[in-house]
Formats: C-alpha cells, sequence, structure tokens
C-alpha cells in the first residue's frame, strides 16, 4: 500500500528567467529558487496546496504535472499499468509520458508532511 497526490503544475521553457517574471507577476507571488535546485523558479503560494514552477528545460515549451508520493516504485507501477511509458529518470525522479504525450513526474513527497497526509490518495 502506497500514498500519492497531484502536487504542482511546472512550466518548462528552456527561457526560464522571463517566464517566471510574467508568472510572478500574473499570479501575485514572487519567484524563487531551491538551494541545490537552480533549474526550478518556484511560485509558491500561486495555488494554497499547489505548487506552480518553471523548469528550465533543453527542449520544447510546455507544462508538466508532478505527482508526491511515499513509494515512487509502487506508483510508477501503478502508472504504467494505467498507460503510461517510462522515459528517463532523473534523481529520485521517474519521468514518464501518459497517454495522450503529455509528461509527468513521480517525485518523493516534496510537500509539508501534514499537507501530504490531509491530501493522499491511498492505493494497494
Amino acid at each position: 500500500m502506497h500514498r500519492s497526490r497531484l502536487y504542482g503544475l511546472f512550466i518548462d521553457t528552456p527561457d526560464a528567467e522571463p517566464a517566471a517574471d510574467f508568472w510572478s507577476a500574473a499570479l501575485g507571488v514572487p519567484a524563487r529558487t531551491d538551494p541545490g535546485e537552480e533549474q526550478f523558479l518556484m511560485l509558491r503560494g500561486a495555488f494554497p496546496a499547489l505548487e506552480v514552477g518553471v523548469q528550465r528545460v533543453d527542449d520544447a515549451p510546455r507544462y508538466h504535472v508532478d505527482i508526491e508520493t511515499d513509494d515512487v516504485d509502487a506508483e510508477t507501477a501503478r502508472l504504467l499499468a494505467l498507460g503510461a511509458v517510462e522515459v528517463n529518470r532523473w534523481l529520485g525522479c521517474r519521468i514518464l509520458r501518459a497517454p495522450g504525450g503529455h509528461l509527468l513526474c513521480v517525485i518523493p513527497v516534496h510537500s509539508m508532511p501534514e499537507l501530504f497526509d490531509a491530501e493522499a490518495r491511498t492505493w494497494p
């Protein structure tokens, strides 16, 4: 048994700084970078329980979602069984492509424990 929840929406673009400036102004929250995760400009507070960030990528602009879980292997297996395809791994994360072509990442829990405990769904 494991748990997971939608963690965030990420705006992927090679030109991250201007995009972060735009979304920061549009959503009324500052863009901040966490130590060790410099490719992300986080827009915390844009949605109360959902992270929004701009990620620097060497690819076409797009959106993707992150699903956080207390068991990356189990959640990845569940999503693969639903038709997703694993396309890459990065650190402790799995990058999948859902049916329809959209990217999603399965990540270890990043939110505050009480938020994860309150909102995560339990899967067999």
